[in-house]
């Protein structure tokens, strides 16, 4: 059943594709922040993750190999970020904004001789059989393994960061360099090596666009991903379960203003209460349940009388508001930054759950 002209299980399958690139590159960082760097360069690291796998399976013919030369290439850029940040101990702040500055730079260089060239196609993993079953097999089977290899990434990285050695280790590092370095930690090797696979992990994300979302070459082709990523490990509180959900609501805003625009560029009046409703129910979920003021209570009380009075209102008169397709792109980029307004709002300036050392460079010598 279509909805105004959108059909859910379609809209499910395709946010769910469409969320990989910022779920892979946001789980990375989510990485490399427990470790205590801050590294703003995902967005370099993610063009040039999306050039060297495009380049890598063009020349080769592999998709499959062009995004393991997509995540080496957004490893290598990240070595950069580690050399000057661990080793000459530069500002990690500016060093990752000059690290998007110069992968941007470098991509539009190296990508002016494929611009028109189609990569080969990223066929669906599992058979057709199944992905042709009737609601499930479009959200569960049609997708190609890049989709579930995030997801099981998500689920390992929960596992090693809450219940193994090396993530014990990776967080002590992230809370007190310091205290680590006196039991014996190598912190310098430790955040060397979180910063090469958050590195490989938005290369590989900036592959997924230029082979799978997008499958061809053009300037600026990651069009900001790399700055979502970084507000959603925020909003996930360094957390990869959260980091999946908002990769997937961010995902959800992206394919419906999509969807919206082909549909005729126009905009529901009850979905507008709808997404302030998200944005607060994210809130709750971002700080948990237990210990809610009753005033929140009764905001999402509101909130819900509103939404069923106007979806009636809607369903009674079909009232649309027209809305011009600039500001439908906006969308996704407004309501990421409604959410992190929202979640901030009432912390004194203090992010839940960020590592105490987080930004601040080691030296062993200190």
């Amino acid at each position: 059943m279509d909805f105004g002209g959108i059909n859910p299980v379609i809209l499910i399958a395709t946010l769910m594709a469409s969320a990989v690139p910022i779920l892979l590159a946001a789980l990375g960082e989510t990485v490399v922040e427990r470790a205590g760097v801050l590294n703003l360069g995902v967005e370099g690291m993610m063009i040039i993750g999306a050039l060297g796998g495009f380049v890598v399976a063009v020349e080769t013919g592999s998709p499959v190999l062009g995004f393991f030369g997509g995540a080496a290439a957004g490893a290598v850029l990240s070595l950069i970020f580690a050399l000057v940040t661990q080793v000459f101990l530069a500002n990690q702040v500016a060093t990752g904004l000059a690290l998007t500055l110069f992968g941007l730079g470098v991509s539009s260089l190296g990508g002016q001789g494929y611009n028109g060239i189609k990569p080969p196609p990223t066929v669906q993993m599992l058979p057709d059989a199944l992905a042709d079953l009737p609601v499930i097999g479009p959200i569960l089977f049609g997708h190609d393994w890049v989709v579930y290899f995030s997801i099981a990434m998500t689920a390992v990285l929960w596992w090693v960061l809450k219940s193994t050695r090396a993530g014990l280790i990776i967080r002590a590092v992230g809370e007190s360099h310091e205290a680590a370095h006196a039991l014996g930690y190598k912190v310098n090797r430790i955040r060397l090596m979180c910063i090469a696979f958050g590195g490989a992990m938005a290369g590989m994300g900036g592959a997924y666009v230029s082979l799978a979302r997008v499958p061809q070459w053009v300037d600026g082709i990651t069009a900001g991903a790399g700055w979502i990523a970084l507000a959603i490990v925020v909003f996930a509180s360094w957390k990869p379960w959260r980091v999946l959900i908002g990769a997937y609501l961010f995902g959800g805003i992206t394919v419906l203003q999509l969807n919206l625009q082909v549909a005729g560029s126009q905009f529901p009046v009850w979905l507008l209460p709808v997404l302030v409703l998200l944005a607060l129910l994210a809130d709750r979920l971002h700080r948990g349940f237990s210990g809610r003021p009753v005033s929140d209570l009764r905001n999402v009380v509101y909130f819900f009388g509103t939404v069923n009075a106007l979806q009636v209102l809607y369903l009674a008169w079909g009232v649309w508001i027209p809305m011009p397709v600039e500001y439908l792109s906006m969308a996704p980029y407004l309501i990421t930054i409604l959410v992190l307004v929202i979640m901030s709002a009432g912390r004194n300036g203090k992010a839940n759950g960020a590592p105490a050392a987080l930004g601040q460079n080691f030296h062993a010598s200190r």
